[in-house]
């Protein structure tokens, strides 16, 4: 979130971001709800001045205006309310300024790709998408799920079962040798920290479930519950970067996203996510963002996964985002791409909403920056797995870094 004076100090650059991005938001109401209320301001300040010094004299005539003033007061005060209401909704759609090095673009089409690694997989045999192997196997079922949670829901059993929890000490295991401090957090949290983050409970992008009569959501990603953790503080210079990895249940309503790729597991409503959270100095931020995406890389790299990076143009940036990098595995049973990290660069936009800040050596306070990156999670990553490494009898190959946390070398069947 941008406060209206910096909107107002920086119109050509708002503006040349939200047209980077295809935004069609208009400045002209915010810049002209900024201007009402000043006005509001400056008459409220100017009655409350005249009030005070009728206070300071007692004459029937005083009397009649100090009555005046008040009523006057009551009147304005609460409009002036409105207005600033009416205005930090329409902040609060501005999207981040777009950093310059992110591509210009109309749609996902425009994206980059700044990288591929590895070879798609080739069989001597007709391999399996995830869905039929895994159900063949026993490993996944989506029918039962569907009829004690809904459409989207799902069962993962026996090895498949085994396997989310390999993913999660290997992912967990690299980052925190890697510096970084494990938690876990807490799968609900209030609207101003998912608001605050970016994550929107209305409308047809819908993400958040939110709990009926409690100021509450089941979270979308763990990086709200981590952002969360530092709300309200002001931090000091020599303790950044602070870097955390968590590991939650996210929840996603999945609104609107059925006109695309949605099958099996790629798409669903609930799993488990090792995200990447990172506080920082502005100046770190750009060095940091690819930090992170380095650290995809090197733990995909041991997962065996062919994969490309992608890096997402304006239009395609979620609003919190400054600058974004995809990682696609390659699926055999889509045969395509699919989405299994990104990392995003979220700057000072979730730190002003949420009033994160760090004193410098100067002993000035200002915003940090923020960062957040996907690690693992425990349903697009097994499709890659499944689909990758399956063998013509239908068992899976694990690759050799999750061995030791899977305890052998191949997913079977579940006996029956």
């Amino acid at each position: 979130m941008m406060d209206s004076k910096f909107i107002l100090e920086n119109l050509d650059l708002v503006k040349s971001s939200l047209a980077k991005r295809g935004s069609k938001f208009n400045l002209d109401e915010l810049v002209k709800l900024d201007q009402e209320r000043k006005s509001f301001i400056q008459k409220i300040e100017t009655l409350r001045k005249e009030r005070n010094e009728l206070g300071r004299q007692n004459s029937p005539e005083t009397h009649e205006r100090g009555k005046a003033v008040k009523a006057e007061l009551k009147k304005l005060e609460p409009e002036l309310v409105t207005i600033e209401e009416k205005l930090s909704q329409l902040i609060n759609q501005i999207p981040n300024i777009v950093m310059p090095e992110t591509p210009t673009g109309k749609s996902e089409a425009d994206n980059v790709v700044v990288k591929t690694i590895g070879s798609k997989t080739e069989f001597d045999f007709e391999p399996l998408d995830h869905v039929t192997l895994a159900e063949q196997n026993g490993w996944l079922d989506f029918e039962r799920g569907a009829k004690v949670s809904g459409s989207q829901f799902y069962y993962t059993k026996g090895d498949l079962a085994l396997f989310e929890l390999a993913l999660i000490r290997y992912a967990t295991d690299f980052l925190t040798k890697k510096g970084f401090t494990l938690v876990n957090t807490p799968d609900l949290a209030k609207s101003r920290y998912y608001l605050g983050t970016g994550y929107n409970p209305q409308g047809p992008e819908a993400q958040i479930y939110t709990v009926e009569g409690e100021d509450l959501g089941l979270i979308a990603t763990a990086e709200v519950t981590l952002a969360g953790l530092h709300a309200d503080e002001i931090l000091e210079s020599k303790q950044l970067p602070l870097k955390y990895v968590g590991i939650s249940h996210v929840f996603r309503k999945e609104a609107g996203a059925y006109g695309k790729y949605s099958k099996g597991l790629y798409r669903v409503h609930q799993f488990t996510k090792v995200e990447m959270f990172v506080y920082c100095k502005p100046e770190d931020s750009a060095k940091m963002h690819l930090e992170l995406l380095g650290l995809e890389e090197e733990l995909y790299q041991g997962l065996e996964l062919p994969f490309r990076v992608l890096e997402m143009c304006a239009a395609d940036l979620g609003a919190q985002a400054a600058r974004k990098f995809d990682l696609e595995a390659w699926m055999p049973g889509r045969k395509d791409y699919g989405e299994v990290t990104s990392t995003s660069n979220t700057t000072d936009y979730q730190a002003r909403r949420l009033q994160i800040k760090f004193r410098s050596a100067n002993g000035k306070t200002q915003f940090v920056h923020t960062l957040n990156g996907t690690a693992i999670t425990s349903s697009r990553v097994p499709i890659a797995i499944m689909e990758n490494f399956q063998q013509k009898d239908r068992s899976v190959r694990v690759p050799d870094s999750l061995v030791p946390y899977f305890g052998k070398p191949v997913m079977e069947a579940l006996s029956q």
